[in-house]
């Protein structure tokens, strides 16, 4: 009989060590470039001269694009220790198909425009459709991201672990119990 999977430890070192794993750090690329892209496309249609608004978006949604597939290689590894049928599972192969399906846009948006912005033009209006959207369905994804962290503790260090975190230079515990004991 084997050994049930426990989803708060580490596939393999390469996911990040115990209670720091990688995936959160590295989907800040993806979410930045492509919100400050969203920024750049709708600044363009205000401003006159939009040319470097429209090329810079390009570049953003590009290195949102590299940056979206370095976090699923980490993501993935994740969710491999996520023990298959619960319900964190699940939330995690939606979460992933998601954000799959965001980059997989993001590439199509990506090639749509690519070399447009030497015609020094706004971001068309279909494009930035595309972008809206993406980002619409990019934080329903970190929306389960964050489920499967904070409400499943997916790669979360175990209680004990935490509670390390509130022991006072004294050596007593400020834990979760003695923080809201005074409250009503």
């Amino acid at each position: 009989m084997t050994e049930p999977r426990n989803a708060k430890l580490p596939v393999t070192v390469i996911a990040g060590p115990y209670g720091h794993p990688f995936h959160p750090i590295l989907v800040t690329v993806p979410i930045g470039a492509w919100t400050a892209s969203l920024v750049f496309d709708l600044a363009s249609r205000i401003v006159g001269r939009p040319g470097f608004l429209t090329q810079g978006s390009e570049w953003l949604i590009g290195i949102g694009i590299l940056g979206a597939l370095a976090a699923a290689i980490f993501g993935f590894l994740d969710l491999l220790a996520i023990p298959a049928g619960t319900r964190a599972f699940r939330t995690g192969l939606v979460h992933m198909s998601l954000n799959l399906g965001v980059t997989v846009t993001y590439a199509v948006n990506f090639a749509w425009r690519h070399g447009t912005y030497t015609d020094q033009g706004r971001v068309g209006v279909g494009q930035l459709v595309l972008s809206v959207v993406s980002i619409a369905v990019l934080g329903g994804s970190g929306y389960l991201g964050g489920k499967l962290a904070y409400r499943y503790g997916v790669r979360v260090a175990d209680e004990q672990t935490q509670a390390e975190g509130f022991i006072t230079r004294a050596g007593s515990d400020i834990g979760p119990a003695s923080r809201h004991a005074g409250q009503s």
